[in-house]
C-alpha cells in the first residue's frame, strides 16, 4: 500500500469520488466537494493506492490549538474512509501515528468535532444526512481492532411528525401568549407555562432569508456559550460559521431557524434545515452553480424531512424550560410546513436533558455515534 498526498486536480478528484465508490448511494450522504477543498487549505489530504495504483482509502491530517487546549495535545486525522482490508486501515493509522510524533490520535473529524465527523456504531441499515456520518458495519470494528477506544459516545435522532402539534404557529415577534393553543395535547410533549411569557418578556424571532448574514453574529456568541461545557466543542470563529452556513440562506424555511429573547436578550436557539440529503447524494456532494439552480428549482421536493443542526441555551438560563418552548414552537412548524420527520445531528449520551426533548416527542435513537481515540487513557 501507498499513502501519497493529494497534490492535482485529478488526485482531489480521486479523494472526492472515492466514498462514491465505496458507499451505498443510497445511505451515504457526501460531503460537499467545495468544503473538502476548504479544508484542504488547513489540513493535508492522502490517499491510499494499492499496487496496480486503485485508491482503496483516504485520510487527512492536521492539528488544531484549540482542540489541544480543550482536550489535550492530539493529532487529529478525518475524511478517514477505507475498503475492508486490515492492511489499508493499518497503513492509514501508520502514517497518522508517523505524523504525531507521540501525540494521540483522534478522530475522524473533518476539521474538528463540531463541524463534521465521526463514526456510526449502529443503525447502518438507515440512511446518512447531512452534516452526520454514514459507514458500514466495518468502521467501528476496524477501530477498534486496531487499538482505537470510543470517545463521546452520542446518538442521531428520528422523530415521526405524524400527529405533531397543530397549533398556529408564531409569526416572527409576535407576542406569544395570544398564539399559544389551550390544548395540552396539541404540544405534543412540549409543555410550557404560557402565564411566564410576558412576565419575563418573551419573544421568538425567525431566520431570514435577506438577513441571515447580520443574524449569524446573534447565533454565534448562544452557540459558542451554551456548548463550552462539552468536552469535545471549541469557540466556533465567524469565518468558521459563514463557511458551514454557505449557501444556507437560499434553502432556509425561515419557520425552522428560531430564536427566543429575554427581555431582548438572546437566550436560546435551534437551528433546523430542510433535508437535502438526498439531492447530495445524487450530484455525489458536488453543489456547483448549475447543481444549486436544479436544487434552488426543485427545493419543494425537499421539504418532506428536516435536519436540526444544533440547539442550546446560553448558561445562565439552562434549566428554565427556554427550549421546551422553542421545540414547541418548532414542531408546531414543522407540521404546519408538511415535514414527515425530523433527523437531528449526534447528542451525546451524557447530554440527558437534550435527549429527553427527542424522547418526549416519541422519537428513537437513529445511529449510534463516536469519535476514535489511540494512544490516550482510556
Amino acid at each position: 500500500m501507498r499513502l501519497v498526498p493529494v497534490q492535482s486536480r485529478a488526485d482531489l478528484r480521486a479523494f472526492v469520488d472515492f466514498p462514491l465508490r465505496l458507499h451505498p448511494t443510497d445511505r451515504y450522504v457526501p460531503l460537499l466537494s467545495s468544503v473538502i477543498a476548504t479544508h484542504r487549505r488547513t489540513a493535508e489530504l492522502f490517499l491510499v493506492r494499492d499496487r496496480n495504483g486503485v485508491v482503496v482509502g483516504r485520510t487527512s491530517m492536521h492539528r488544531s490549538a484549540a482542540f489541544d487546549t480543550k482536550v489535550g495535545p492530539r493529532q487529529l486525522f478525518g475524511h478517514t474512509e477505507f475498503v475492508d482490508d486490515d492492511d489499508v486501515f493499518a497503513a492509514i493509522m501508520n502514517a497518522v501515528e508517523t505524523r504525531a510524533n507521540g501525540r494521540p490520535l483522534f478522530g475522524p473529524v473533518a476539521l474538528l468535532p463540531n463541524q463534521t465527523g465521526g463514526v456510526i456504531t449502529s443503525g447502518f441499515a438507515d440512511r446518512g444526512f447531512v452534516d452526520s456520518a454514514w459507514n458500514p458495519a466495518y468502521y467501528p470494528d476496524m477501530y477498534e481492532r486496531h487499538g482505537f477506544h470510543r470517545r463521546f459516545e452520542a446518538d442521531t435522532w428520528l422523530v415521526d411528525l405524524n400527529g405533531t402539534a397543530t397549533g398556529a404557529p408564531v409569526a416572527a415577534g409576535a407576542p406569544l401568549a395570544a398564539c399559544a393553543p389551550a390544548a395540552a395535547d396539541h404540544d405534543h410533549g412540549f409543555a410550557f407555562d404560557d402565564g411566564r411569557i410576558a412576565a419575563e418578556q418573551l419573544v421568538i424571532r425567525h431566520g431570514s432569508r435577506w438577513h441571515l448574514r447580520s443574524q449569524l453574529p446573534i447565533l454565534r456568541r448562544m452557540l459558542n456559550a451554551s456548548f463550552a461545557q462539552l468536552g469535545y466543542y471549541t469557540d466556533i470563529s465567524a469565518d468558521q460559521l459563514a463557511e458551514q452556513t454557505d449557501g444556507l440562506a437560499f434553502l432556509l424555511d425561515e419557520a425552522l431557524l428560531l430564536w427566543l429573547e429575554k427581555a431582548g436578550r438572546p437566550v436560546a436557539f435551534v437551528v433546523t434545515v430542510p433535508d437535502i440529503s438526498e439531492y447530495l447524494m445524487s450530484v455525489g456532494g458536488r453543489l456547483g452553480v448549475i447543481n444549486q439552480l436544479r436544487l434552488l428549482a426543485t427545493r419543494s421536493r425537499y421539504r418532506s424531512d428536516a435536519v436540526l443542526i444544533i440547539k442550546g441555551t446560553v448558561p445562565d438560563e439552562q434549566g428554565k424550560g427556554y427550549l421546551t418552548l422553542l421545540s414547541r414552537e418548532l414542531h408546531r412548524n414543522l407540521a404546519s410546513n408538511g415535514y414527515r420527520t425530523l433527523r437531528s445531528t449526534f447528542v451525546e449520551r451524557t447530554n440527558v436533558a437534550s435527549a429527553a426533548q427527542y424522547r418526549r416527542a416519541g422519537g428513537r435513537p437513529l445511529h449510534g455515534y463516536t469519535f476514535y481515540e489511540r494512544g490516550a487513557a482510556a
